[in-house]
């Protein structure tokens, strides 16, 4: 078991995301991490949300701009690297703001989770669960991860790929939104990659590039499961059509990359099973001061993009309406 001051952080890069921030950030302090998030060249209130959470405590943040050409990811991880969180963490786990990682081993906690599986790896691989819309057409206010909870079979080619903590961040050249890469050999010698069930992910290497999925037949969700709600409604997935994704720097957001992943026919309540202890940490990020406000500012944001292709007025949907008075109330 390791000592009281292990430090598991986790990092997300963010665009405009200031509607899924508390969630996010509730669900993974609930879970024993340390929270770090980059943006870049945000529209919305999200840049203040993220101070007054900052301001409580609860994360750190930092702003950074991508150079003509560069993704975003790239510039977000190069530049996280320069934070003094990163020299604080023995593991860091990143991912986006659509996934959240559920343990099925141990209490709940990254620590608890470690302490049941082990600590003799050099990271772990987390598969991926996608979920579909589960019949969303339209966005609504609440929490990600008690609308969607509808899913296609677990082995299957999109959820080959993996989430990866690591450890000892700053050992490795470059990181990427999958897995870390540019390793010294010589210092993984005997420490590999493993899946969830601590199974050998094969193609893990000491090689320059980083490994991004593994064989069907490995996908694992016993221990652990990275949901990716990547659907979210129709709505939110029409917002995306057409757009560069902020790894690639090419549009991805086909009709077939939405039918491989909009699979509805399995019901999936894995998240739920802790509502008791994420309730009270959702609640408590709420009542911090300026958060209320400033989330539904962000919400009220988001609905006013999801509108906007249609010509119409924010004022006019009554999703924005809503928010704009919770916002006022919480002033």
């Amino acid at each position: 078991m390791a000592g009281s001051g292990e430090v598991f952080l986790v990092f997300a890069a963010m665009r405009n995301e200031g509607a899924f921030i508390v969630e996010w950030v509730s669900w993974y302090r609930m879970m024993g991490f340390r929270v770090m998030i980059g943006v870049n060249d945000c529209t919305d209130h999200s840049p203040a949300l993220l101070q007054a959470l900052a301001d409580a405590g609860w994360l750190t943040w930092f702003q950074h701009r991508p150079t003509t050409g560069m993704s975003p990811k790239f510039s977000a991880h190069q530049t996280a690297r320069r934070q003094t969180a990163v020299n604080d963490a023995n593991w860091l786990l990143i991912c986006d703001v659509d996934e959240f990682l559920v343990l099925h081993r141990g209490d709940g906690t990254i620590s608890g989770f470690m302490d049941h599986q082990g600590r003799d790896m050099l990271g772990i691989g987390f598969h991926w669960q996608c979920f579909g819309n589960g019949g969303w057409q339209k966005y609504q206010p609440g929490l990600t991860h008690r609308q969607f909870r509808r899913r296609g079979v677990g082995q299957r080619q999109v959820n080959t790929f993996f989430k990866t903590l690591f450890r000892e961040p700053l050992r490795f050249a470059r990181w990427s939104d999958h897995t870390p890469h540019g390793f010294d050999p010589d210092w993984a010698a005997g420490r590999t990659l493993v899946n969830a069930d601590r199974q050998p992910i094969a193609q893990f290497g000491t090689g320059p590039w980083p490994v991004y999925f593994s064989a069907v037949d490995e996908i694992t969700h016993r221990a652990a499961q990275m949901n990716h709600y990547v659907i979210r409604s129709d709505e939110h997935y029409a917002q995306k059509r057409g757009t560069p994704s902020a790894s690639a720097m090419k549009d991805r957001y086909t009709d077939q990359f939405y039918a491989a992943r909009n699979k509805n026919g399995s019901h999936d309540n894995a998240a739920m099973a802790w509502a008791d202890r994420f309730d009270p940490v959702h609640a408590a990020a709420m009542a911090l001061p300026g958060v209320a406000r400033l989330h539904h500012l962000c919400c009220a944001d988001y609905v006013a993009r999801l509108i906007a292709p249609q010509g119409l007025r924010p004022a006019d949907d009554p999703r924005w309406q809503f928010h704009m008075d919770a916002a006022a109330a919480a002033a």
